[in-house]
């Protein structure tokens, strides 16, 4: 996979929901793992060309996990190679969720933490764009994820505002799929993730329930993205017609 590719997704992001705009600031989350990376080298790359002409910044944030440090070298070595100045968050996330309130499924509530910190610290340097690494698997697998374990139909948007930081969240790798970003990554520096709860979550038994739809039904993952950024397609009980 070329990082063309990635970056005509990243393009298409852009130009369909209004991510980028001149003069942002914006600070990329990046957790040392393989869609973060690509996000970064895709965002980085897309400087050199892109219409809207926007700074760059890593922001990492550190869980406070045992042995973390040495994959935070590797980011910062990284972010060195491509020009992008390099941030780390020392949080105590990690002990927060397994040591005190001992999760069970940790997965929502860390990302909430983690993304809370981000903007914060965005707000607080004065980056007004927080760029995330999810893609379109991701997007299908939380409107899974709400269905199944919350009752509810939901997933994350491509772009939303926090109220209180008053940073714009955005999602430019929303049209790559994770395949895509996992043969693109091959050639980044991702580093292994030391959560506990690591390939045993809700989030991993949705993964491989939907892989498993798609065994028996091809193309059912395109179809599923395809519903969710289709608004016109939508059909659900609000829209009955109460007054017959």
């Amino acid at each position: 996979m070329k990082l063309q590719k990635i970056l005509s997704y990243l393009r298409k992001a852009v130009q369909d929901y209004n991510l980028i705009q001149d003069g942002d600031n914006i600070a990329a989350g990046v957790s040392g793992g393989k869609d973060s990376l690509t996000l970064l080298s895709a965002l980085a790359a897309y400087r050199i060309f892109s219409p809207q002409k926007y700074k760059l910044a890593a922001f990492t944030v550190d869980l406070g996990f045992e042995g973390g440090e040495k994959g935070m070298e590797k980011i910062s070595e990284y972010c060195r190679q491509i020009d992008v100045p390099h941030r780390i968050i020392k949080t105590d996330i990690g002990g927060v969720i397994f040591d005190i309130r001992k999760e069970k499924n940790p997965c929502s509530l860390c990302a909430k933490m983690r993304r809370g910190a981000l903007c914060d610290e965005a707000s607080k340097l004065g980056f007004n764009k927080l760029a995330l690494g999810h893609h379109s698997d991701d997007l299908s697998e939380t409107l899974f994820l709400s269905m199944i374990y919350e009752g509810r139909l939901s997933t994350f948007l491509p772009k939303a505002y926090m109220d209180r930081t008053k940073v714009t969240v955005i999602r430019p790798l929303i049209y790559a799929s994770e395949k895509e970003i996992s043969a693109y990554s091959k050639n980044l520096p991702v580093m292994h993730n030391p959560c506990p709860a690591n390939k045993n979550t809700q989030r991993e038994f949705v993964k491989d329930l939907i892989s498993a739809i798609e065994k028996q039904a091809p193309n059912s993952k395109k179809s599923i993205f395809s519903a969710i950024i289709s608004p016109q397609r939508y059909n659900l009980f609000d829209k009955a017609d109460k007054d017959k």
